[in-house]
C-alpha cells in the first residue's frame, strides 16, 4: 500500500504550482494570438473611410484596396458619393481617402479647387483615356465626322451623369467640331452602357461618352474617334489622395495606398466579372486571390 509521507505531500504542491504557472502562460499566449500572432499596434486609427464615384472603374478598384486594408487589420468602409462631394470629403477630412481622381482633364477643375488641402499620392492607374465613342460597324473615323451621320444619330450624344469631366469635354467638342445641331444627352453611366449594348444588339448607329479602362471594350468592338482638337485633352491616369493626416493616424493604410498600383488589364478583369453578374466585393476578392503576387507588391516593407 501506498504510504503518504509529508515529502510525498511536497511533490504534490510542486506540481500544482507548475499546473497553475503553465495556465497563466496559456492564457498569456491566447491573448497573443487574438490578431493571429500579429503586432497590430502600428495600425493606428483602425477605422478608414473610401469614397468613389460610381463609375465601373471606381467600384472595381475601391472593393479591392479596400479588402486589401481589411486583410491588414482595418475596419474598412466605403461610400458612393458625387464627384464634387467625393473631392470635398477627402479634401475636408470626412473621408479618409479615394483612388478615384481622374486627371489632369477629367477631375482638373476639382483638383485644382482641392489639391492644397489634400495630399496627392500619385498614380494607381496610367493609360486612362476619354472621348468619344462608337461601335467599329460605323463609318466614322473623327469627331468631325459626326456631321455627315447627324440624321442617323438624332443629332444626339449619349452621356452620363451631368458635370462629370468626360461629359463637360463632350460638350466642349460639339463647339470645337462645329456640331452645331448636336446636343450632349446626359443620365447615368449605367444607362449610357445600356443605351450602348442596346444598339449594338440592333446594330445601329450610336456615339457614347467613353473611358478606358471599361468592361465595354472587352465585350464589344468599339473605338474611340480621332480627337485632333484635343477637346477630350492627353491621356489620363487615375490617382490617389488621401485626408492631410492619414500617414500619421494610420501609418499602415497610408503605406499601403501609396503603394497602390495597377494595370488596365487588372481592372478591366474585375469590371467584367461585376458586369457579367458576380457581386463586386465577390469579384475584388476573386482577383486579389488570382494576384497575390501584385498585392504583396503593395503591402511590401510595411513598418
Amino acid at each position: 500500500m501506498f504510504k503518504f509521507t509529508w515529502k510525498h505531500l511536497g511533490l504534490v504542491f510542486v506540481l500544482m504550482l507548475s499546473l497553475v504557472l503553465a495556465a497563466c502562460g496559456g492564457e498569456d499566449d491566447t491573448s497573443s494570438d487574438d490578431n493571429n500572432g500579429e503586432d497590430t499596434s502600428n495600425l493606428g486609427n483602425e477605422e478608414i473611410e473610401l469614397v468613389y464615384v460610381e463609375w465601373d472603374t471606381e467600384v472595381a478598384s475601391t472593393n479591392v484596396i479596400a479588402q486589401v486594408l481589411e486583410e491588414q487589420g482595418y475596419d474598412v468602409s466605403v461610400t458612393p458619393l458625387d464627384n464634387a462631394v467625393m473631392w470635398q470629403s477627402v479634401a475636408t477630412g470626412d473621408a479618409d481617402g479615394m483612388v478615384a481622381a481622374w486627371l489632369p482633364g477629367t477631375h482638373g477643375k476639382l483638383y485644382e479647387e482641392y489639391k492644397d488641402q489634400l495630399v496627392d499620392l500619385g498614380a494607381n492607374l496610367e493609360g486612362a483615356k476619354i472621348g468619344l465613342v462608337v461601335p467599329q460597324y460605323m463609318d466614322v473615323t473623327t469627331i468631325g465626322d459626326l456631321k455627315d451621320v447627324a440624321g442617323e444619330l438624332d443629332s444626339t450624344i449619349t452621356g452620363i451623369e451631368p458635370g462629370a469631366g468626360v461629359v463637360q469635354a463632350a460638350e466642349q467638342s460639339v463647339e470645337d467640331y462645329g456640331l452645331d445641331s448636336f446636343s450632349v444627352e446626359t443620365s447615368s453611366s449605367g444607362a449610357m452602357a445600356t443605351a450602348l449594348g442596346e444598339a449594338i444588339e440592333n446594330e445601329e448607329p450610336i456615339v457614347v461618352t467613353g473611358w478606358s479602362p471599361h468592361w465595354k471594350f472587352s465585350k464589344y468592338d468599339l473605338k474611340y474617334l480621332e480627337d485632333p482638337e484635343g477637346s477630350f485633352g492627353e491621356e489620363e491616369i487615375i490617382g490617389t489622395m488621401v485626408r492631410e493626416g492619414l500617414e500619421e493616424d494610420s501609418p499602415v493604410a497610408y503605406q499601403v495606398l501609396d503603394n497602390f498600383a495597377w494595370s488596365p488589364a487588372d481592372i478591366e478583369s474585375v469590371m467584367l466579372e461585376i458586369q457579367n453578374g458576380t457581386d463586386p466585393e465577390e469579384a475584388a476578392a476573386n482577383w486579389i486571390e488570382n494576384n497575390q503576387d501584385k498585392v504583396d507588391e503593395w503591402t511590401a516593407g510595411l513598418e
